[in-house]
């Protein structure tokens, strides 16, 4: 089938294409630059395949959590994008598409995004034998000092929250760390992976049901939460 899917939840910008059983992907590092790009990005990978919107038959979303602004701006364009061409959608967790960028092998993977105000978005995976990865535990916000790392014989660490609190995530993690990389950040080709399996399977929903997921409420610290920390 042909859809779209796109990944605005972090500082990347991407947009994917699936066209058959090609893809291609349009993404850039673009703090606070999204609402500019993602249209434009959907437009070119359009242009590229030689298709219009009307021939899309879907659309795949990353549904958080991540920056509040940003798992809005993707949620809300899917939605409206599925309204105006009466498709279904399929929303994915941004953290199983950042699991997506680890190596593959027998590792478990813990995915974290810095969620600023001292915390982390978190969850751990592991491999699945056809390449996608399933929960070991909970997404959840947490401190990164407090974060409980279930058992593995070792870790792939990926996403902003190793970049940001590191030295804390090792102390937290008590098995080897195979490999870990803060530079890495959930891609629209990833969500696009996982959604090709859910659309096959039926589990797309209409534009409405299509909802964020942020797991937490707050955004900003208070002032007097800002004088303690």
């Amino acid at each position: 089938m042909n859809f779209l899917a796109i990944e605005t939840s972090t500082e990347a910008c991407s947009v994917a294409l699936v066209h058959g059983d090609e893809v291609i992907e349009r993404s850039e590092i673009a703090p606070r630059r999204h609402a500019e790009l993602v249209l434009p990005m959907a437009d070119a990978l359009l242009a590229e395949a030689g298709l219009s919107r009307n021939a899309l038959q879907g659309i795949a979303v990353g549904r958080g959590p991540g920056a509040f602004t940003g798992v809005r701006l993707g949620v809300s364009l899917a939605q409206g994008m599925a309204m105006a061409l009466d498709v279904p959608v399929v929303t994915v967790s941004s953290l199983e598409a950042l699991a997506l960028e680890a190596p593959e092998d027998d590792a478990a993977i813990l995915s974290v995004i810095d969620a600023r105000m001292g915390e982390i978005y978190v969850a751990a995976w592991r491999r699945d034998d056809d390449g996608g990865v399933s929960l070991i535990d909970r997404e959840r916000v947490d401190t990164a000092a407090a974060l409980i790392v279930p058992e593995a014989t070792a870790w792939h660490v990926v996403g902003t929250g190793w970049a940001t609190y590191e030295a804390v995530l090792r102390e937290r993690i008590p098995a080897p760390v195979r490999s870990a990389d803060g530079a890495r950040f959930p891609q629209a080709r990833h969500i696009a992976e996982v959604a090709a399996k859910r659309f096959r399977q039926g589990e797309a929903v209409a534009p409405e049901l299509a909802l964020p997921v942020y797991l937490r409420d707050k955004v900003a610290l208070t002032l007097v939460e800002q004088g303690k920390a």
